[in-house]
């Protein structure tokens, strides 16, 4: 009899202790979910800009504005998205975003004025997108994952490139068969209806967090005191504001141009969508590699090695408008693609290490700021580019510049 209560208590031992693992990890396929949506929607507007342009003959920079308001909403929402998710808490935040998403598109799909999508695309979405993205994933995974969580983010941004991957071929396919309104129409039903599902999810128990994960953070935490204000005197808040900013520029120069730079070289459509949509695959790889060379040979190695890659894609993306070819755009997409948000993670993970603590969020946030300058800046400079030269050649050299600043 005490043997059986002995194996009893141990197999009970057992499910306990792998419960909070269970749980992490659906935490984490939480996350990536809500990251492939808000990130996939994002940048599906690559695939709409033509349309959207040919419809009311708007120029590219008019065009690109919208989705340089997009990334500059996200990146200001940031540091709200964080201290929303201090003060009430992830159910809140995530339902939020869904709402401000749907609605965002359903106003788009009936939009006649460029401030109408300015609105709606331009600072609904991208606020929505805020308020399911990066900030608030990286707090709730570090209440699971601890010491692991470069790995869990590594995971979370690769879904950006799951989004690209999935969206903009889908983008392609709803506007060939029900144009671009329609395929807003969907897109916002879609959203208002996931809501529906993300609010019976069982927000207290995904809000604590793993035992074990608090037990270690409370025996290493060293109350420093830190402020927004506090954290905005330190030179590291301002080195991470810094990266994330001129990597943005340099990136996101020419993602919101990509897919159009793609068909000019003379790429049909659908294979322009479905090539760049294929960085997502590549993407997981580029995360992962480079939070596992982090381990091996160190951050600023890392770091570096992953700006090569970045560089040699914006080469091969150079010359594809005179070899337009399968070999050159596999270069391109592998060595760009893999590498637009690796360096993610390590930023990240870096931030919450630093400045730990009751206001991380709000502290994490206003560094992502940071990210959304550099988004805005640099596609809006890239549509001007595009328009005052009407040629890609200058835009990818200012692109190119930005990434070798940084």
């Amino acid at each position: 009899m005490i043997r059986m209560d002995q194996n009893s208590d141990a197999a009970k031992t057992a499910s306990e202790s792998r419960a909070p693992v269970r749980t992490a990890l659906n935490v984490l396929a939480l996350c990536f979910a809500l990251s492939v949506l808000g990130r996939g929607l994002v940048e599906s507007f690559t695939v709409f800009l033509l349309p959207i342009s040919e419809s009311f003959g708007w120029d590219r920079a008019r065009v690109v504005s919208i989705y340089s308001l997009t990334a500059l909403a996200a990146g200001l929402a940031a540091p709200v998205a964080g201290r929303l998710f201090d003060r009430s808490g992830p159910r809140i935040v995530y339902s939020a975003g869904l709402l401000l998403l749907g609605s965002a598109f359903l106003i788009a799909a009936y939009a006649q004025q460029l401030w109408q999508f300015q609105l709606s695309l331009g600072l609904g979405v991208g606020i929505g997108a805020a308020l399911i993205g990066n900030v608030p994933n990286s707090i709730l995974l570090g209440r699971w994952f601890g010491p692991r969580l470069p790995t869990a983010m590594a995971v979370v941004y690769s879904a950006t490139g799951a989004g690209v991957l999935i969206l903009l071929p889908l983008s392609q396919v709803l506007i060939d068969h029900f144009g671009w309104r329609g395929a807003y129409q969907i897109f916002g039903c879609t959203a208002l209806v996931l809501m529906v599902p993300l609010l019976l999810l069982p927000w207290r128990l995904f809000s604590t967090g793993s035992p074990s994960v608090a037990r270690s953070a409370a025996a290493d935490f060293v109350n420093e005191g830190w402020t927004l204000l506090r954290a905005m005197r330190h030179h590291a808040f301002w080195a991470l504001f810094a990266t994330f900013f001129f990597t943005a520029v340099g990136m996101y120069s020419l993602a919101a141009q990509i897919v159009a730079y793609l068909i000019d070289a003379g790429f049909p459509p659908l294979q322009a969508a479905t090539a760049w949509g294929f960085s997502g695959v590549v993407l997981l790889f580029g995360m992962l590699g480079i939070s596992w060379l982090d381990g091996i040979i160190g951050r600023r190695p890392s770091v570096l090695f992953s700006y090569a890659l970045s560089i040699a894609g914006i080469v091969m993306l150079w010359l594809l408008q005179w070899y337009p070819n399968f070999w050159l755009l596999t270069g391109f997409v592998v060595c760009f693609g893999s590498m637009i948000g690796s360096r993610g993670p390590l930023l990240t993970a870096t931030a919450m290490k630093i400045f730990r603590g009751r206001h991380v969020g709000t502290i994490y946030g206003a560094i992502v700021i940071g990210s959304g300058l550099g988004s805005a800046f640099g596609s809006w400079s890239g549509g001007l580019i595009h328009d005052l030269t009407h040629s890609y050649n200058p835009l990818i050299a200012f692109a190119l510049v930005a990434v070798v600043w940084e």
